[in-house]
């Protein structure tokens, strides 16, 4: 089996012997032959496997050599990053985090309160839910960036399906007890991804679904708080854009209060105005962080001073005053809401998970520093575990109190615990001056804060991109729309896996050519220079050969074949007598891509036709040999490159009469 090296082999994953020191031109080029790897056990094959599947970052190799001590000290400092970064912590840092923590303090105050109306919750709890997983994030968390707490998204996909179980309105206490029990299962599929390495399920959701989920989940949230920007008190429970729309229209005549309104739209405008400002300039970007808390003051002082609460002006009323109260009494362990809270729980925590690992990600990315997704899944999982007990609902990363974090000048996850701490002392102090605060100033800073999530840049790039991507988006975007939220996430995981069934079933194939003055074979549609062999078709397979697509894949090899042959009669060519199958792509094989094989050997001997098989992977070569293919094929039409199968196609072509 003597072949020759193509100038431009991609033999990686070949046993290819060392290519002389000195070579002459004018002698024959040197002889190569395809590597069989060494055999493997059973056992070893699944340790191989284990490890790239669950530790191909090899987490453990760092305590290697080390002494029990320093294990147990690396250990402690895994778990709890606190440890490691604590220790050259410094005044330095801390001024940075003190100015970032303060800012995203007054940012998150005002949100809280009123993503927690999107949970159909009663305002304390937004608050509790920004003081308690931020503690426990800010020692396990791998982030410098994150800011925990309470965000848009999972608090209305929280609320809808929270709603869809127990009413909140007319069984109040079971409502809270179903939250805290979602909230604890959350966490517990949070810590269990992370803790099992299993992060990569989170992958499964594209980037093209979550562009449009976010963005159908914000448009869905900014209407929702309709009814608190015009002073709507009959509106529908329904999410619906056509819902939403029917319930605004009905109360425009009788239901919409004018001095709701004004505050309303005035402070939007604020607020957007803000925003602008800081998005423009970048030194500004403290204006619209602080720019909620000073709406919030301005529209309470201005209801208090003029009583607009007497005039249908709904406010916010009394907010619970003290810290959070222990709830792990409350949580279903037992009984048929069980089910129900671990449900919602794990489609909540999988959201939350996405969104902050994605934030995590962007951040890191930009500051240059490495992060541990398991790690962060551990950190999020057990701050929500602790924080069901403790009164709170489901916290995640937020991106705009993260952006702002970031804008900021935070250093280390302190930013974090100076935020809690001026939670807490909200919660102990200044809770009572909130009482006069009016929900539409509310709705109005939850609709400037989701507007951003609203990507059209992103959408507008998918569909350049990708148009199967741009489908899973606008899927996703129409059914948060127009549907619910659920359903919207619903056709966002089916759309996404029903690409990676349609990509896995119905991978591309290539008809390759040579570029001309090369031993380079290269697909004809991207080349058009690359030119016909004569007698010879080349048809390259850029996927793994699985059951899954097996049959499709000869089927499409031989549709290539009488293509072919079917343009050499009309063009009066040479037949058809070689088929040469490029392998390089294929990472594996199995069983019945074997068989698929096997029929399209014979299927090619019944026509006359050899089959040849170019550069194929050690995975690959050790199945076809395993299976005896390579005997039936024969080991001497199976070579290194395109360039040795042609050279041999031709020499066969020239030895026949």
């Amino acid at each position: 089996m003597a072949h020759h090296k193509e100038d431009d082999a991609t033999g990686d994953e070949t046993n290819i012997s060392t290519q002389p020191l000195s070579y002459n031109p004018s002698e024959p080029p040197p002889v190569y032959k395809v590597g069989y790897p060494p055999q493997k056990n059973l056992t070893t094959e699944f340790k191989n496997t284990l490890r790239e599947t669950f530790f191909h970052d090899n987490p453990l190799r760092q305590y290697k050599d080390q002494s029990g001590s320093t294990k147990f000290k690396m250990g402690l400092q895994f778990l709890f990053p606190v440890f490691d970064w604590g220790r050259t912590y410094n005044l330095s840092k801390f001024k940075g985090d003190l100015i970032a923590g303060l800012t995203i303090a007054s940012l998150c105050i005002p949100q809280d309160i009123g993503y927690s109306k999107l949970a159909y919750l009663d305002p304390q709890y937004g608050l509790y839910s920004s003081f308690i997983p931020p503690l426990i994030y800010a020692a396990m968390g791998s982030s410098r960036d994150i800011a925990i707490g309470p965000v848009a998204v999972v608090s209305l996909l929280l609320g809808s399906l929270l709603q869809n179980e127990v009413d909140h309105e007319k069984n109040k206490e079971e409502y809270l007890r179903l939250a805290f029990t979602a909230t604890f299962f959350a966490g517990i599929t949070q810590a269990a991804l992370g803790f099992l390495r299993l992060g990569f399920l989170i992958e499964f959701l594209s980037h093209a679904a979550i562009v449009g989920f976010m963005g159908g989940a914000a448009i869905t949230i900014a209407l929702q708080q309709l009814k608190y920007v015009l002073g709507i008190r009959n509106f529908t429970k329904e999410t619906d854009i056509v819902s939403v729309m029917e319930s605004v229209w009905r109360s425009v005549h009788h239901g919409w209060n004018w001095q709701t309104v004004v505050i309303g739209f005035t402070f939007l405008a604020f607020l957007l105005l803000a925003k602008y400002i800081g998005k423009k300039n970048k030194k500004y970007f403290w204006v619209p962080a602080i720019a909620p808390i000073t709406s919030v003051i301005l529209a309470t002082l201005f209801v208090y001073l003029f009583r607009a609460d007497k005039h249908g002006v709904q406010i916010v009323n009394n907010i619970k005053k003290g810290i959070n109260p222990s709830s792990l009494h409350k949580i279903y362990f037992t009984g048929p809401l069980v089910a129900k809270g671990f449900k919602i729980g794990v489609v909540c925590g999988m959201i939350g998970l996405t969104e902050a690992v994605a934030i995590g990600r962007t951040f890191a990315a930009v500051k240059d520093y490495q992060l541990d997704g398991n790690k962060e899944m551990v950190a999020l999982g057990t701050m929500n575990i602790v924080g069901s007990m403790t009164s709170c609902y489901i916290a995640t990363g937020s991106f705009s109190r993260s952006a702002v974090n970031f804008m900021a000048g935070c250093r280390t996850p302190v930013s974090n615990v100076i935020m809690s701490m001026v939670v807490l002392l909200t919660l102990l102090v200044i809770t009572p001056l909130f009482k006069y605060t009016p929900n539409a100033i509310l709705g109005s800073i939850i609709i400037s804060a989701v507007i951003g999530l609203v990507d059209y840049e992103a959408a507008i790039l998918i569909w350049k991109v990708d148009k199967m991507d741009f489908i899973a988006c606008m899927g996703a975007f129409f059914g948060v729309v127009f549907k619910s939220v659920e359903i919207g996430l619903l056709i966002a995981v089916s759309i996404s896996f029903a690409k990676i069934l349609l990509q896995v079933t119905r991978p591309r194939t290539a008809l390759l050519g040579n570029l001309p003055g090369t031993t380079i074979y290269r697909n004809t549609d991207q080349y058009p220079d690359a030119r016909h062999v004569p007698g010879v078709v080349i048809v390259r397979v850029d996927s793994a050969i699985y059951f899954s697509n097996s049959n499709y894949i000869r089927e499409r090899i031989l549709r290539w074949l009488t293509d072919e042959e079917e343009k050499a009669k009309a063009e009066g060519l040479s037949r058809i007598n070689f088929l040469i199958v490029e392998m390089s792509p294929v990472i594996d094989i199995d069983t019945s891509g074997i068989h698929a094989l096997e029929d399209l050997n014979k299927n090619l001997q019944k026509r006359g036709i050899q089959l040849l098989l170019s550069n194929p992977g050690s995975a690959v070569i050790e199945k076809l040999h395993s299976s005896k293919l390579t005997e039936h094929i024969g080991s001497n039409h199976i070579f290194l490159t395109v360039a040795d199968a042609v050279r041999f196609c031709t020499s066969k072509s020239m030895q026949e009469p």
